[in-house]
């Protein structure tokens, strides 16, 4: 009996020994594979670690600033991608400066928030009102090619004994020189005869555009021209157009008046890190007396001491639309630039907003 009980106790021991050794062969095992998928899986996140383990070194930072920082790493992020795909646009806050009354460009140029358009001004006429804008502070000029009167705007400037660097000029090529885009540049250059050109639009879209667009890049590049933009460019024409370029316009130009409000493409443009700019911003001829005596206008224009004029320039100004009104009458020039003495308050700046007809002056 005793002999059998000692069997039993040496079989049991083989059993047990036995299953211990498969346990231990299946650990190894499952070591093995774990030592190996370790392995791969520290390799692919070692940057993680090191990252998080810096983390953990640094001092924790309030969430305000942690939104502010991860914003400025997006934008720095997109500026290193428009940079290694050709485009040395700066994105970044297009907000205007009221004490400098400059608004800083995506292109790293500064240019005045407000100006004078020199549409139908030709000859003496032109000269002497660029002149007395200049007089009167304004540093803002706006011509085109079909304006006729880049010669005038250039010996206004000359002659002004400014320096060159104070004043921002802005000219357009038409679709009809579209074609040759690059001659007619250089002849933008030699009418204005003023070193360079602040600032190039295409007046509005036409066939060849985009190599017209591509040609100013060019110059861009050359130093004749520093700054582009595009001029009544709504937003199916940019969703269209600007993955064809390589720079991103510095600012848009279209017609924008309280009859035209353009509440929409406003903040898309503004979006993309474009400056708008609004021509008629008193509604265009044929239509500013009209607007100048909307009973809404004329009321909030009283209430603060001003005129009607600059109550319409000033609701532009607050909603980040850069104005250039034209006239070749001193006083309204001068009147025109008179816009910061006051500020409308948001029940006024609604009250003008309610006055939009998507009334449209011009064919553009």
């Amino acid at each position: 009996m005793k002999r059998r009980f000692n069997m039993m106790l040496v079989c049991l021991l083989i059993v047990s020994l036995s299953a211990c050794g498969k346990q231990a062969g299946a650990d190894s095992s499952a070591d093995k594979v774990m030592e190996q998928y370790g392995q791969t899986e520290s390799a692919g996140t070692t940057e993680q670690t090191e990252k998080e383990q810096t983390e953990k070194a640094q001092p924790a930072v309030p969430e305000a600033e942690q939104t502010g920082v991860q914003t400025e790493n997006i934008l720095t992020d997109r500026e290193e991608q428009k940079i290694q795909e050709g485009d040395n646009t700066v994105t970044g806050d297009i907000s205007f400066n009221f004490e400098t009354k400059t608004v800083l460009l995506n292109s790293g140029y500064e240019m005045p928030i407000y100006g004078i358009g020199t549409y139908s001004l030709t000859g003496d006429t032109c000269v002497e009102s660029v002149t007395a804008a200049l007089n009167s502070g304004v540093r803002l000029i706006d011509t085109a090619y079909m304006y006729h009167n880049e010669e005038s705007v250039g010996e206004a400037v000359r002659n002004s004994g400014i320096p060159r660097e104070e004043i921002f000029v802005i000219t357009k090529l038409y679709p009809n020189q579209f074609s040759d885009a690059e001659a007619a540049i250089e002849e933008a250059l030699a009418r204005l005869d003023i070193e360079y050109i602040d600032m190039m639009l295409l007046h509005h879209p036409g066939a060849g555009d985009v190599e017209a667009y591509l040609a100013m890049e060019k110059a861009v590049a050359d130093g004749k021209i520093r700054s582009l933009g595009l001029s009544n460019w709504y937003v199916e024409e940019l969703e269209e157009f600007l993955p064809q370029i390589n720079v991103t316009p510095a600012l848009v130009q279209n017609e924008i008046h309280p009859y035209y409000q353009e509440n929409d493409v406003i903040p898309y443009i503004q979006n993309l890190g474009i400056v708008v700019q609004g021509w008629y911003p008193l509604g265009g001829r044929g239509h500013t007396a009209e607007l100048l005596g909307d009973e809404v206008i004329s009321s909030i224009a009283k209430a603060h001491g001003v005129s009607s004029a600059q109550v319409i320039l000033r609701w532009n100004l607050q909603k980040g639309v850069v104005v250039i009104p034209g006239s070749s009458n001193p006083n309204h020039i001068q009147e025109n630039t008179e816009l910061y003495g006051f500020t409308l308050t948001n029940r006024e700046m609604e009250q003008i907003n309610v006055l939009d007809r998507n009334e449209k002056h011009d064919w553009y």
